[in-house]
């Protein structure tokens, strides 16, 4: 009777401490949402001390980077460079988390960690350092609280905030190495002209769907960004892992070297890639390095006589927007487009009409409304025989279906809104048999307004 009266006492024990953890868990992510933590998150930029120049190293370092301590072309000196070494990395995604990684595990001295962004979902296929329980956090935060617990004695610090031109240079001018890890034009752009500004080495890489792109822009006399981009190419034209999609360990394998090129760098081995592109083909397991024309007299920031000698309004010089988010495009007139709300009602009435899908299959295979025809919108560009012959047939039912009406509807949706609005161009500039007198609209938001706005219960992605 005692000993069962002793196990219903420790069980309640066990309870009240289970929710007392509990508890102390949900305050953890409270404080750490909210930023208040150990690390101090950086929303705006602020002076930083020189690093500390070890004259030798301790017996925790030896122990630590043994193995790297080992390499010739490393070494103790280049290990002591290693920690005077301050490195910024612009963007803890897929390529910025594997680089802090290494780096941190090398033993760099200081490394400031910038992302204006926050955890997603989406995000943790690639981005590494990130986990579920940080859905919501800081990016530059998430990733320093995991930097600093794979190597304590590395600085990190983490800046949320969105890199401009009113902040680019005053933050990288305290840095030795500049990692650009965005994804986007405008950024490229501003962070290689605040690098040139400053005198900094700019190691940039980039990757999407199964491919890779690295290269070492301002080092030792080798070209900048604008040399090889002097004009940026047009918005429509430039697509991101939103947009076309990436392997995670794509931009794993990129950072990696990214990580590489910083190390030689500040080891003091120097970089091989100032005047190389390396490419990297994740389908055929094939790399390749392209070499680039050298520096350009005539390029507008490290010319002979450069005309940019101030940092620019660079959305407005590339035409987009400074993210990597899916771009919003506005190609079509307001009486040219419906809302989904527009369209849930255009259902509920049961008007007919003709809904035509212009994503990729792979996209249609993921989610689908079930009474809308596929016809990706390459498919419209090129005029494929039998994708037109299709949509002619669907057309020509809908206006039997109609009869007498003038000009039936055809309404177009994607992803975002963006291929709907070109494949309502390409569609009005068509002509032939039942393509003619038709109404052609595309849904404003596409199926992710949908899923956001109607039907709660259809896949985002």
């Amino acid at each position: 009777m005692e000993m069962a009266e002793d196990v219903c006492s420790l069980q309640k024990q066990l309870k009240e401490k289970e929710k007392e953890i509990y508890s102390l868990k949900n305050k953890l992510a409270r404080l750490e949402k909210s930023h208040t933590s150990v690390l101090e998150l950086h929303d705006k930029v602020t002076p930083l001390t020189p690093l500390r120049d070890k004259a030798a190293l301790s017996n925790e370092d030896i122990l630590r980077y043994s193995r790297q301590l080992l390499l010739p072309e490393l070494g103790v000196q280049g290990q002591l460079n290693l920690s005077k070494t301050s490195v910024l990395i612009v963007g803890c995604g897929g390529l910025g988390c594997p680089l802090a990684q290494y780096l941190a595990a090398a033993g760099i001295g200081r490394l400031g960690l910038l992302d204006y962004d926050e955890v997603e979902l989406s995000n943790l296929h690639r981005q590494v350092l990130h986990g579920e329980e940080n859905q919501g956090q800081a990016k530059a935060l998430s990733a320093a609280h995991a930097i600093k617990g794979l190597n304590s004695t590395v600085e990190c610090i983490p800046y949320h905030l969105q890199l401009s031109p009113e902040n680019a240079l005053q933050l990288i001018q305290q840095y030795d190495i500049v990692a650009d890890c965005s994804d986007n034009v405008p950024t490229r752009y501003l962070v290689n002209d605040a690098c040139v500004l400053s005198g900094k080495p700019l190691v940039s890489a980039s990757a999407l769907r199964m491919e890779g792109q690295l290269t070492v822009y301002n080092y030792r006399g080798g070209p900048c960004y604008r040399c090889l981009y002097p004009i940026p190419p047009p918005p429509e034209t430039v697509t991101n892992c939103s947009d076309g999609g990436v392997l995670g360990v794509v931009p794993g394998i990129m950072g990696c070297f990214q990580a590489l090129e910083v190390l030689k760098i500040a080891s003091g081995q120097g970089s091989s890639c100032g005047q190389q592109l390396m490419m990297f083909d994740a389908q055929d397991a094939r790399f390749r390095s392209i070499k680039l024309r050298p520096k350009q007299a005539g390029c507008a920031v490290c010319g002979q006589n450069p005309s940019v000698t101030q940092l620019v309004d660079y959305e407005a010089f590339c035409g987009s927007a400074a993210t990597d988010k899916c771009r919003k495009l506005n190609l079509l007139s307001r009486n040219q487009r419906i809302t989904v709300q527009d369209y849930k009602s255009i259902l509920d009435n049961t008007e007919p009409h003709l809904l035509l899908d212009v994503r990729p299959p792979v996209e249609v295979d993921i989610c689908h409304l079930p009474f809308s025809v596929n016809i990706p919108l390459s498919s419209l560009d090129e005029r494929k025989t039998e994708h037109i012959q299709l949509l002619q047939e669907r057309i020509g039912e809908l206006k039997q279906q109609m009869a007498g009406v003038c000009r039936p509807p055809v309404y177009v949706i994607c992803k975002l809104g963006n291929d709907s609005q070109k494949a309502v161009q390409v569609l009005e500039k068509m002509s032939g048999s039942d393509l003619d007198n038709v109404t052609v609209k595309d849904i404003s938001g596409g199926l992710m307004a949908w899923a956001m706005k109607i039907d709660p219960t259809f896949p985002q992605y």
